[in-house]
């Protein structure tokens, strides 16, 4: 329902303008939003007005006027003043209120709609059936976006990210708990990943004062029909939590970019035990000594090239191939062979996500 502040900035734009004073009230004459300070003397008059069955009338020097919901009386507008400029002030007041409810009822309907959607809680007739009554295109580029704010909510985030889109309606700004805002956000025909990154940039940036704040943004893959948007939402759900394990240093992930790191998050971890069992036998790779996991990361980041690795750490060849021949003594994995790297950076890979799992347990 719309908000007494709206209501109240409403009707101070009205007085300002025409200096005739204004007031909501329900329909049992409690005060919602008034232009003047003491609404009490009009308490039994508007209890009494809305009980009847006239729309409008004048009583106290006031014109009273009726708002309705779906033939349900909501509030009553009092303009102050028996005069024709009052009752036209009235009519006006009544009639922004009674747009305000409809945009916000219509804002609240769509809101239900997109959450219902994203959650796969409505069956396709029900979805094709909403989105004709709610003017929702059907067939139009559409790519879900998880904006993550953290536990510690100050209340404002909802509406910074919705600042973003400017009030367009053709996105929707939602949140379904509460560390995540969620935005469903409408393509153009040859808007691509590039285009959603630059939003991504600027969701964040919406929270540039909020230094204790760490924003992630992750997003699905694009989708062209309303039906898939729930795929999109479960694919930027997946890239946030793959995010935080393999991608920690990035505050935005595509799920597009997730390779490997996907597969692994959907292991159940009996498997990935006996996995690392397997590998190292009774060693993990915790054990590992901070130089020899070292030598090992910038191995692989320069695509176990031993000449530019051995330079980039300072160090003579023969000595990483000395470290690289010790760690295969010790694991019987050479990582100058493809196929035995390839092991490794997996088995890496999968302890590092039975660590986030463990973690999350507690």
């Amino acid at each position: 329902m719309i908000s007494n502040q709206i209501m109240q900035n409403t009707l101070e734009g009205l007085h300002q303008l025409t200096k005739i004073d204004l007031a909501v009230m329900d329909s049992d004459g409690v005060m919602c939003a008034a232009t003047f300070g003491d609404t009490t003397q009009y308490s039994d008059s508007v209890a009494v007005f809305a009980a009847s069955e006239a729309e409008s009338q004048v009583a106290l020097g006031c014109h009273f006027f009726k708002v309705f919901d779906d033939q349900q009386l909501e509030f009553v507008i009092l303009a102050v003043g028996d005069s024709e400029e009052a009752s036209t002030v009235g009519k006006i007041a009544a009639f922004q209120i009674q747009e305000l409810m409809i945009a916000y009822k219509e804002r609240f309907d769509k809101d239900n709609f997109i959450k219902n959607l994203l959650l796969d809680n409505l069956l396709l007739v029900d979805i094709y059936n909403r989105s004709k009554k709610l003017h929702v295109d059907i067939a139009a580029r559409r790519v879900v976006m998880i904006v993550e704010v953290g536990p510690e909510k100050d209340g404002d985030e909802l509406d910074r990210v919705r600042s973003v889109f400017g009030g367009k309606n053709k996105d929707f700004v939602t949140a379904v708990d509460e560390r995540n805002i969620i935005v469903v956000k409408e393509l153009g025909e040859n808007d691509s990943n590039n285009e959603i990154d630059k939003i991504a940039a600027v969701i964040i940036d919406a929270f540039h004062d909020k230094d204790d704040k760490k924003v992630r943004v992750s997003y699905g893959t694009i989708v062209g029909e309303i039906k898939e948007v729930s795929r999109s939402y479960k694919e930027a759900s997946m890239a946030m939590d793959v995010g935080k394990i393999f991608f920690n240093d990035q505050n935005v992930i595509a799920y597009s970019q997730l390779g490997i790191g996907r597969l692994i998050y959907q292991l159940p971890i009996p498997l990935c035990k006996m996995f690392i069992s397997e590998i190292f036998e009774n060693k993990s790779p915790d054990d590992f000594d901070e130089e020899t996991l070292t030598t090992i990361s910038k191995f692989f980041e320069n695509s176990l090239n031993v000449s530019e690795t051995s330079r980039q750490l300072y160090i003579h060849r023969n000595t990483l191939v000395y470290r690289l021949d010790k760690l295969e003594k010790s694991t019987g994995l050479d990582l100058r062979v493809f196929e035995d790297a390839i092991t490794f950076k997996i088995a890496l890979m999968v302890v590092k996500y039975m660590k986030y799992m463990e973690s999350e347990k507690f």
